[in-house]
């Protein structure tokens, strides 16, 4: 007797739904995991831990599935909201905000902004904070982050009225993860952002000395209507600051640290330069 496909529980969560209607649609349209597989280019094994709610759908799977079934874009809408439940529940608001802002700006010390890195550099970033011997378990969770962190991206890409500043500290460019081949495609990656019609990225030297910013890193949101908000991270823990006299006194940090980084057209010299420093 054939295994009875796993009972789905599309009132749990925006996942379940995803997995709960692509598995409806397939098998309305009468088409088994194989044939689906052939039509979006994934794996049926894939497929198939997609539809369970096992795994996250990868950010190019949902328009495929509206092509396929003429769905008009549920697929779509359902992604967005399914890829903000990889996150724990203290960044649950702060990516909403991020998908709702019209501005954000950033300031980092020592890694890459998570909306400026590549999918290597994302995933040797969170292999880092795995140091023992990982189990498969870690490895899909670690899959599922990049996942996530990649469909964040898509603002960056599309035709979304999103303006996007960010100030790296030149302990972001010298870190490297993943070794010398993936910070090369990073540091490359970050060369062509530094000034697009969306994207702004500066480089704050070393020799700048100190900052109010130096121990941290910092987000701040212009979401409709004008309100602005900042979000404060921490090794584990991030806090969503919403007082107008502190988020004044952040943003004030965050524009004092812009005027002393470099120009955009420097900033591309200077990564550059730490590109040629790499050993090949």
């Amino acid at each position: 007797m054939p295994a009875q496909p796993r009972q789905l529980t599309p009132d749990r969560s925006a996942r379940h739904l995803f997995g709960a209607k692509m598995r409806a649609q397939r098998e309305r349209a009468g088409m088994a995991l194989e044939g689906l597989s052939d039509v979006v280019n994934i794996s049926r094994s894939h497929l198939s831990r997609i539809e369970t709610a096992e795994r996250m759908p990868p950010p190019d799977l949902p328009p495929r599935l509206d092509a396929a079934f003429g769905t008009d874009g549920i697929f779509e809408e359902l992604y967005r909201l399914a890829s903000r439940e990889i996150h724990p529940d203290q960044y649950q608001r702060r990516m909403e905000l991020e998908a709702r802002a019209q501005v954000i700006g950033e300031y980092t010390a020592q890694i890459v902004p998570g909306l400026l890195q590549t999918e290597d550099y994302a995933r040797a970033l969170f292999t880092e904070v795995r140091p023992w011997e990982a189990t498969q378990q870690d490895f899909e969770e670690i899959e599922e982050l990049v996942t996530a962190r990649m469909s964040r991206q898509a603002r960056l890409a599309g035709d979304s009225p999103l303006e996007y500043t960010a100030v790296l500290d030149e302990g972001a460019l010298r870190r490297g993860f993943g070794g010398a081949a993936v910070m090369r495609a990073q540091l490359a990656h970050l060369a062509q952002l530094t000034l697009t019609k969306k994207t702004m990225v500066q480089v704050l030297p070393l020799e700048s000395g100190g900052h109010p910013l130096l121990s941290g890193m910092l987000t701040l949101l212009t979401v409709d209507k004008g309100t602005r908000v900042a979000y404060e991270e921490s090794i584990t823990t991030g806090t969503l600051v919403e007082e107008m006299g502190s988020v004044v006194y952040l943003q004030r940090a965050y524009d004092l640290l812009r005027a002393r980084a470099l120009s955009p057209e420097d900033s591309a010299a200077f990564i550059r330069s730490a590109m040629e420093d790499l050993p090949t």
